[in-house]
């Protein structure tokens, strides 16, 4: 009778992991036509340009949350055929980066998003991923891959108190059954809100510096949630005579041009503090150091 059991049982789990496997390397080949399509479309410009060029090509991309959760381990997650806020502005980065790369490829691209997605630019279970955007802010200045611009458009100092995730670990697949990554996250969150050196332009203050935001900038709102520090990223983006921003919308559940200036979408949302803005920079990216 075991043996009748067990026989179907196996067969069930080779028939699932075939079918896991098949899934994953269908989405991988989706993924190399995406990324193929997107070097032979989109021209080497400046930077500015380049992140602008990669921001409108993924407009449309469905928006779906915890793409990076998939795993039952952290490894690095490529995937062009759905995003959220933070993942868009990761891969419109990355991609805009090896642009400037003599032969982009693959390869090319997970060397750069790897250095932009983790501290240090290194993977080193769920902690080494950059959870925080003030932490990704603080650890991309650093790296090079970003200037922190919003001191010199007039910011005021933002001082970032963060412990949403370390309160709020039942929500989140790699903490609700590991207390001790839970300490690790807490240790983290510690860390962001001992640092203080941060500045943010409050959004009654936006309009008098939105001249100054150049198309391409990174948009990062600033939130008023306990325990949170920034909510929403998106690619500031001069369109019809007026700043906007590109963006993953969780409201549209796609990438869309946010139809109403930033100013407007700001005051919108209460819970919305102000902004910072990131300019990317001109550093060569990984592929041209080697």
């Amino acid at each position: 009778m075991k043996t009748k059991i067990i026989i179907p049982i196996l067969a069930l789990f080779l028939i699932f992991s075939e079918n896991l496997s098949a899934q994953v390397s269908s989405d991988w080949n989706q993924d190399l036509e995406i990324l193929g399509k997107f070097l032979q479309s989109t021209p080497r410009s400046t930077v500015d340009s380049n992140i602008v060029h990669t921001a409108l090509f993924f407009l449309n991309t469905p928006y779906v949350a915890h793409t990076l959760d998939t795993f039952d381990i952290e490894d690095l997650t490529i995937n062009f055929r759905e995003t959220d806020c933070l993942t868009f502005v990761e891969n419109c980065l990355a991609l805009s980066r090896i642009l400037r790369c003599p032969n982009p490829d693959m390869d090319c691209f997970e060397q750069e998003l790897r250095l932009i997605r983790y501290r240090d630019g290194v993977i080193n279970g769920y902690t080494s991923r950059l959870h925080y955007t003030s932490d990704w802010i603080f650890d991309n200045v650093k790296k090079g891959v970003v200037e922190d611009i919003t001191h010199a458009l007039g910011g005021k100092k933002f001082n970032p108190d963060v412990s949403f995730m370390s309160e709020n670990y039942p929500k989140y697949k790699y903490l609700k059954d590991n207390p001790e990554t839970v300490k690790e996250i807490k240790m983290i969150e510690q860390e962001i809100s001992r640092r203080g050196s941060y500045y943010f332009i409050p959004k009654q203050d936006i309009g008098a510096h939105q001249a100054l935001i150049k198309n391409g900038d990174i948009v990062c709102f600033t939130s008023a949630v306990p325990g949170l520090d920034i909510s929403h990223l998106g690619i500031a983006y001069r369109y019809k005579e007026q700043l906007t921003f590109i963006h993953a919308s969780s409201s549209a559940k796609k990438v869309i041009i946010n139809p109403e200036p930033l100013v407007d979408y700001c005051n919108k949302i209460k819970s919305n503090t102000g902004i910072i803005v990131l300019r990317p920079s001109s550093y060569n990216p990984t592929c041209v150091d080697e």
